[in-house]
C-alpha cells in the first residue's frame, strides 16, 4: 500500500516523472463549465470536447454514473474523467455526488494505473460543485488507489 501524499499546488501540473493520470469529477448530464473543469480546458481542448462526444453519443457508449473516459493530453498525461455526480445542483435528492459511482471510477483509475505504470493526480475529488466530503472521499481514495499501490497526489489550491 502507498501512502497518500497532500501537496499545494495546481493538480493540471502533476508534480510526477513517468506516466500520469490526471482524475476528476463529472457530472451525468453532460455540463462542463464550473469548478476543476475550467483549469483542465485551459490547459488542453481534448478532455471537454472528448466528454461532450461522450455524452452526446451516450445512447451507443457506456457514458453514465461509474464509467470513466481516458483521455491523452499529453504523452505522459492522461485525464480520467469520471462520471461521479448525479445532476449539477443539490436539490430534493440531495447533493449531486454520488460516492458509490465515485468508488467504481477509481477502481477502474487505479487498474489503468496498474497497468501503465502511471502515478494518479487530483484535486479534492467531489468536495467543490458535487458538495461531497473529504472525510467520505479520502478513505475512497486509499482504498481504491493506495491499497493498490498506485502513487497518489492531491493538490490544494495554494
Amino acid at each position: 500500500m502507498t501512502s497518500l501524499r497532500v501537496i499545494q499546488g495546481d493538480a493540471t501540473d502533476p508534480q510526477a516523472a513517468g506516466p500520469k493520470i490526471i482524475a476528476h469529477v463529472c457530472n451525468d448530464l453532460g455540463g462542463w463549465g464550473k469548478g476543476f473543469v475550467l483549469a483542465v480546458s485551459r490547459r488542453w481542448p481534448e478532455p471537454e470536447r472528448a466528454y461532450r462526444r461522450w455524452h452526446r453519443e451516450r445512447a451507443d457508449n457506456d457514458f453514465g454514473l461509474g464509467a470513466v473516459q481516458f483521455v491523452e493530453v499529453r504523452r505522459d498525461i492522461t485525464v480520467a474523467n469520471m462520471i461521479g455526480q448525479h445532476g449539477m445542483r443539490s436539490g430534493s435528492k440531495g447533493k449531486p455526488i454520488r460516492y458509490e459511482a465515485v468508488e467504481q471510477c477509481l477502481r477502474t483509475v487505479a487498474a489503468e494505473a496498474v497497468a501503465r505504470e502511471a502515478s494518479v493526480h487530483m484535486p479534492r475529488i467531489g468536495c467543490g460543485l458535487a458538495g461531497g466530503t473529504w472525510a467520505r472521499i479520502g478513505p475512497i481514495v486509499e482504498e481504491t488507489l493506495c491499497r493498490s499501490g498506485v502513487p497518489t497526489t492531491v493538490y490544494d489550491v495554494g
